[in-house]
């Protein structure tokens, strides 16, 4: 899954989905102008259409990048039925205003920390019609009071919104590579189905795990698209026809809820990992995203290396974090990336993941040191999935402890984890996890693992109650 665009030209059928009507192409900035003199009033606070305008966006562009009405086999992007998407008036005039703000903002758009899909900014008009997204009309008291665009959206949809800018505009080519793909081959095409078909595995047991996402086309991979197959009534002969290809994009859409507000979204992970040329200051776009979130999955465990924005653009936080690896690793200090830099700093990202999955960490009786900062609720990094792979092991002893995902995010879950660790341990119970609560989890999982093999007369790990026999 590649980083957003912005799509040149998008597609709008003048209807329902499944209806006969006409479509109509025209460029994006004109879409959302339409889209935006439609559904809101000219005469609002400029904080309040700047708002509207970006959800807007960030709708249509959740439509085109999750292929939602292609992978459903139509041939278009977006309807204009209000219903199922915005209110799109073919030939209707233009507000002034509307247009100029558009003409600014066209290439921004919202998305959910730690994901890099446009968020799916679920909206309605706030009057006739309720809903748990952005109120339009709510938006105007509160531009009234002083709150920016940015301000009123984290009002409706969280803190954790992130407004990226000035994103590269692009023609909208369909995913689907053209060709079949089957086994023997190795593509980033290939990587990215397998992504697919484990993350739907999750909620499809009877298709196989594939154990080693490298995007090469095994035997492994054609068991699990064949699995796919016969659950989904396809020809199960474990090739990936633009017919399986595009049923995989919509099931894939469906578990992830990518087009619902409360989406798990498409993480940094998916991104391609390929070197596609030379990178230096002043560079944008996807690979460039790539590149920082590379550096950021390493800096925990290079001193010189500093987190920075996934924001695309190769400035002086991002050249200056490049010079730094290549001064670690013994590289010419260009601050450039080139195919040595790159593949450099790809090895290290793997040992990074390689190092944190679960056996990994398990396998070490040591522990990781304190990283410096306290963790908290809506966390996201290497350093919480440490944590929480110690609160796992430890919780097969504490059984008040209940079990994790261990993912790199810190959610409601893993807060309650912590809470009820710093409970069992007499420590302010917080939920959050700062130097002392860090190294208690950490003696406490060292002392368990290193007798993890209980001796004849040793405490379990749970009160022994006494029974009265009946």
């Amino acid at each position: 899954m590649a980083v957003p665009t912005i799509p040149e030209y998008i597609t709008v059928h003048l209807g329902s989905p499944s209806s006969s009507a006409a479509n109509v192409t025209l460029p994006f900035p004109d879409y959302i102008k339409n889209v935006a003199s439609s559904e809101i009033y000219s005469t609002w606070p400029e904080e309040a259409i700047r708002a509207n305008i970006l959800a807007e966006i960030s709708f249509a562009l959740n439509r085109v990048y999750s292929e939602w009405y292609p992978a459903m086999g139509y041939d278009f992007d977006i309807t204009n039925n209000t219903a199922f998407d915005q209110k799109f008036i073919n030939g209707r005039n233009i507000y002034e205003n509307i247009s100029r703000i558009v003409d600014e903002l066209f290439n921004d758009y919202l998305r959910k920390e730690g994901t890099v899909n446009p968020f799916f900014t679920q909206y309605c008009d706030g009057k006739q019609v309720t809903c748990d997204g952005l109120s339009q009309w709510g938006t105007v008291p509160l531009a009234e009071d002083g709150l920016s665009a940015i301000d009123i959206i984290r009002y409706y949809y969280g803190n954790d919104t992130e407004l990226v800018v000035n994103a590269p505009v692009s023609e909208n080519v369909p995913s689907y590579p053209g060709t079949p793909l089957s086994v023997g081959d190795l593509s980033e095409n290939v990587r990215r189905m397998q992504l697919y078909l484990n993350r739907i595995s999750a909620n499809y047991p009877a298709i196989p795990k594939i154990s080693n996402v490298v995007g090469r086309f095994d035997e492994n991979t054609e068991n699990a698209v064949k699995a796919f197959q016969r659950i989904f009534r396809l020809t199960p002969d474990g090739v990936i026809g633009k017919a399986t290809w595009c049923r995989i994009i919509y099931l894939y859409d469906a578990v992830t809820r990518i087009s619902e507000l409360n989406a798990e979204g498409v993480s940094y992970e998916n991104l391609p990992k390929q070197f596609r040329g030379a990178l230096r200051e002043g560079s944008r776009g996807g690979e460039v995203v790539t590149l920082q979130y590379f550096l950021n999955l390493i800096s925990p465990f290079v001193n010189f290396i500093k987190p920075i924005a996934t924001d695309g653009v190769y400035g002086a936080a991002t050249r200056n974090n490049v010079l730094a690896f290549q001064r670690y690793k013994g590289l010419p200090q260009t601050g450039e990336v080139d195919e040595r830099t790159w593949n450099s700093l790809y090895n290290a990202y793997k040992g990074v993941v390689d190092y944190l999955s679960e056996e990994a960490i398990l396998d070490r009786v040591g522990t990781e040191p304190y990283p410096g900062v306290v963790l908290r609720f809506g966390d996201n990094g290497p350093s919480v999935r440490v944590f929480k792979t110690y609160l796992n092991y430890i919780s097969q002893f504490f059984y008040d402890l209940p079990p994790l995902a261990e993912t790199t995010a810190f959610d409601r879950r893993t807060q309650n984890a912590v809470t009820e660790f710093q409970r069992i341990f007499s420590l302010p119970q917080t939920g959050q996890v700062n130097e002392t609560t860090w190294n208690t989890i950490a003696d406490v999982y060292s002392v368990v693992r290193r007798g993890q093999t209980r001796l004849q007369g040793q405490y379990p790990g749970y009160e022994l109650l006494k029974v009265t026999a009946t």
